[in-house]
């Protein structure tokens, strides 16, 4: 006890005491000997009482990068952050440290509530966390106002932004803070921000003058991997049996499927639970605090787990699901080694994932934020299909090139057949000239191919020169080598501006003919000409047509979930047969199916209609 209580007078001496270096706090406070990359500079930067804008990844250290400045500075540091289980874990660390924090949201009675405020009123605080919503409240603004502060730290700062993937009214109105206090030194960070985001949170919390302070966002350490998802349990498994004894997580999309693969675990022997919002408090707590100790070594999620977990020994992380967003991907997949030993991140990705995602996304009423996830989930995809190296496609994503392929992903370690693409790519890059920079792949798509829409007649496209110039690729072969063009950095989707394709400085010289340039040919899988009408049972469905009946089931089952139905209340088995087979690709067609009338065209005819594109693609 006398020990915890002459740490607490050590730290709480710091202030009082000029000639403590951060370098002694690093040390005698938090127990480290070297500052990582970027962190000093940071540090430092708040010290001498500017603004800093920090992206660094998961695992990069970004919170003693407030910590450390608020033991030095005069006053309280406040830590707003959204994730109360992130609050208490980062404040049982500071308590353990000596630190006097404390954090002050909505699971605090109003007795310890009250506590909290008075230690805060009395001076006995260091470091206090705060749910934005009690931030932003009037009453407490004005009692901070009477408080000296040390610094404002925003952790999660994407979560201002209209363009990123976790946007939270309540924290857009953090910009407000600004007006209050503009002498005090404002720190924001973020471990996933693509540009547009950067620029948002830079105008919405008043940063113009703020130092950017960018680290790599790679992880070189964590190899990532995708598989076509084919009976996925047992996917799982096989990935499974080479990491055993290893600590992971497990990330599903609904609580069900996450209950179902967390039982099948463990009746598999494997030390598995599951974690999703629909369990008790107290049931997640266990659950959180088991894996932290190693007493469960799998735990399978929503993405509701791992905000906040710092557990250094995660060995993989598997997506069961297609993620919605890339942000949402790299956040998860960048819990795997963060002791910066060897991880694995593996994707399973289907076709219905895609279907069903399209699907939701289309139930947004807001047509804006429609269209930002609209964006974010091409990239997602764009990323699953990619045919080079996994890591560039990821980086690039968050604004950073890599001028080498990595070595450490499937791509690499199983590189597609590659051939010389200089010419299709100039058809490309010219033909983004051509329409004036302001179509987004589709449409550029159509051009090369020489379609005859409306759209193309609308804007007199069948008069460029690049009207129906590739007829040589079908439509997913172009989509491909759009994509790669997109990964290597000769165009950019500009998110603000509906995913329109612009060139970037490096197409000049492929376009002058002053390079040429390698891609890897499509992985496209031959599909068999379209049979006629069968009304047979389903073994005598194609393998690849079978495939494609497994899929619609698995979205029949998904909505009939959601909508608390039987399956075949969706549609029955010859329906889905008959859709496999036939493979409608309009809402005429599929209104020809038996069992499908106008009524079901309304409701369901999208999601099937997708997925069946999907599977021919």
């Amino acid at each position: 006890m006398m020990a915890a209580v002459q740490q607490q007078l050590s730290v709480f001496e710091i202030k009082d005491n000029p000639m403590n270096s951060i370098h002694d706090t690093l040390q005698q406070v938090f127990g480290l000997h070297d500052f990582r990359p970027f962190q000093q500079d940071i540090i430092e930067q708040v010290l001498a009482g500017d603004d800093a804008f920090v992206l660094m990844p998961t695992g990069g250290g970004k919170s003693l990068c407030y910590q450390l400045p608020a033991l030095h500075r005069t006053g309280l540091g406040i830590v707003v952050s959204p994730l109360i289980s992130l609050m208490k874990d980062q404040v049982d660390a500071l308590q353990a440290n000596g630190i006097r924090a404390a954090m002050y949201n909505s699971n605090l009675d109003a007795e310890e509530a009250r506590l909290v405020l008075s230690r805060l009123h009395n001076g006995e605080l260091d470091l206090l966390y705060v749910a934005p919503e009690r931030m932003m409240r009037a009453g407490f603004i004005s009692s901070l106002e009477h408080v000296p502060l040390a610094l404002i730290a925003i952790d999660e700062a994407h979560c201002v932004s209209q363009w990123g993937h976790d946007f939270r009214p309540e924290y857009a109105a953090l910009g407000e803070l600004r007006q209050h206090f503009p002498e005090v030194p404002f720190i924001a960070l973020t471990a996933t921000a693509d540009p547009q985001t950067r620029d948002d949170i830079v105008n919405v919390l008043g940063l113009h003058q703020a130092r950017l302070f960018t680290t790599s966002f790679d992880r070189p350490n964590i190899r990532y991997s995708v598989l076509e998802k084919h009976r996925p349990q047992g996917q799982l498994n096989r990935f499974l049996s080479r990491h055993p004894d290893s600590s992971g997580i497990v990330y599903a999309l609904s609580r069900k499927r996450v209950e179902e693969i967390a039982g099948a675990l463990s009746d598999r022997g494997y030390s598995a639970a599951a974690y999703h919002a629909g369990l008790s408090p107290q049931v997640r707590r266990d659950v959180q605090e088991q894996f932290i100790r190693d007493d469960v070594s799998i735990v399978v999620a929503t993405v509701a787990f791992g905000m906040g977990i710092d557990k250094p020994n995660v060995r993989f992380v598997v997506h069961y699901d297609l993620p919605r967003h890339m942000e949402g991907y790299y956040q998860e997949t960048g819990r795997a080694g963060r002791d910066g030993l060897a991880a694995e991140a593996l994707l399973l990705f289907g076709t219905q994932d895609v279907a069903m995602a399209r699907y939701h996304l289309d139930q947004n009423a807001n047509e804006n934020q429609r269209r930002i996830e609209s964006h974010k989930l091409n990239s997602m995809v764009g990323f699953a299909e990619s045919l080079t190296c996994r890591r560039r496609v990821l980086l690039g994503y968050l604004g950073e090139q890599m001028e080498v392929d990595c070595g450490n992903c499937d791509i690499c370690l199983d590189p597609p057949e590659r051939y010389d693409a200089t010419e299709a790519a100039r058809k490309v890059l010219s033909c983004v000239y051509r329409v004036g920079q302001s179509f987004g792949v589709k449409h550029v798509v159509d051009v090369l191919r020489g379609a005859d829409n409306e759209r193309i007649r609308k804007f007199n496209h069948e008069r460029l020169s690049t009207y129906d110039i590739g007829g040589e690729y079908s439509a997913t072969e172009w989509s491909s080598i759009i994509r790669q063009l997109i990964h290597r950095g000769y165009l950019i989707q500009d998110i603000a501006s509906f995913s329109v394709l612009k060139l970037t400085s490096k197409a000049s010289s492929l376009l002058r003919a002053q390079e040429t340039l390698e891609l890897a040919r499509p992985r496209v899988q031959e599909k068999l000409k379209k049979k006629k009408r069968k009304t047979g049972p389903i073994a005598e469905l194609s393998e690849d047509d079978l495939r494609l009946f497994e899929t619609l089931r698995e979205i029949r089952k998904q909505l009939a979930e959601e909508q608390g139905v039987p399956p075949y209340v969706i549609f029955g088995d010859v329906a889905l047969v008959e859709m496999s087979s036939e493979r409608p690709s309009t809402e005429e067609e599929f209104l020809e199916i038996n069992g499908v009338g106008q009524v079901k065209l309304e409701r369901h005819g999208s999601i099937f209609l997708e997925a069946i594109a999907c599977d021919e693609a």
